[in-house]
């Protein structure tokens, strides 16, 4: 091939992203017979087969992976590039979407997306809150630009690439009253005593039954939340004593009006961007990472 034809790329790749000629067709506004038949001239030139028929679905063959794979960043480049020269002109800031796992801490979340929001020009960003698994189904669809996450994609899609944002410790935190009475003697005071911890999905509650059993402690389970936000509520009313990252320490603190009780030896939180891209090309993702380095390990 001397030359690439973008076009005959584009209904490729739309095939390949709708899942079936009917669909991308659709999508496009053109004849199925008008797509297919640009496919197969598509074949020809690159000398290969792109896609194979299982049953009544098209599926790709190995090459058609591949080119999919390199469609996507051409075509997410071109998005970009687009929305450059719209805001050059004036026009609206460059949008980021973004996929939040709720069972990351909020306060995190926002300060890892704050450098994006005090950009010159800001970004536009959207927030999309859901389990991890459902929103990184929406990675190769362009339905976010990146997922934040406390825990790397395994076994998932081989277009999807994780990237390590960094980890911070962990404190224990409760209102004043459970503080003063379960400040000393730490770890042991946790002994019986009220806490309040994540569900068992995630990777922070993983993290803290290893470090209760190691300790040897048995506190009184009050309840466990999913939502990070949510858990802090409990904490803030004095249901119990909550886990939260030292990176927030004085945010939490203040924010739900708790305080401090000590750092659990030996127990981070992780936090990872997961991409479409194993090359960072979103200036909004470049900027969250840049700058997460400075007050993340």
């Amino acid at each position: 091939m001397e030359r690439l034809n973008y076009q005959h790329l584009f209904y490729f790749w739309n095939v390949a992203r709708e899942g079936g000629v009917t669909r991308a067709s659709e999508k496009l506004g053109l004849a199925q017979p008008t797509i297919s038949s640009q496919i197969a001239v598509f074949e020809e030139s690159i000398g290969a087969q792109l896609f194979r028929k299982e049953g009544r679905q098209l599926v790709m063959t190995e090459t058609g992976r591949t080119v999919f794979n390199y469609a996507d960043e051409i075509f997410s480049i071109g998005r970009e590039l687009g929305s450059a020269l719209k805001n050059r002109a004036g026009a609206v800031s460059v949008r980021l979407s973004v996929g939040v796992s709720n069972a990351l801490p909020k306060l995190v979340v926002y300060r890892l997306l704050e450098p994006a929001l005090a950009a010159s020009p800001a970004f536009q960003v959207v927030c999309h809150e859901d389990k991890t698994e459902r929103l990184l189904t929406e990675l190769p669809l362009h339905g976010v630009d990146l997922v934040l996450s406390d825990w790397p994609a395994t076994g998932a899609d081989a277009r999807i690439y994780n990237h390590l944002i960094g980890e911070c410790g962990v404190a224990a935190f409760a209102i004043p009253e459970l503080q003063q009475r379960h400040r000393e003697n730490f770890p042991r005071c946790l002994d019986g005593a009220p806490l309040l911890l994540p569900t068992t999905n995630t990777a922070l509650r993983r993290s803290l039954d290893q470090w209760l059993d190691a300790n040897r402690l048995f506190p009184r389970i009050v309840a466990e939340v999913e939502d990070s936000a949510l858990l802090k509520t409990f904490g803030a009313a004095g249901a119990g004593v909550f886990m939260a990252p030292t990176a927030v320490r004085a945010q939490v603190e203040e924010q739900y009006g708790v305080q401090y009780i000590a750092t659990l030896d030996g127990v981070s939180e992780r936090f990872y961007a997961i991409t479409a891209q194993r090359k960072i090309r979103h200036a909004g993702v470049v900027t969250i990472l840049e700058s997460a380095r400075d007050w993340l390990v």
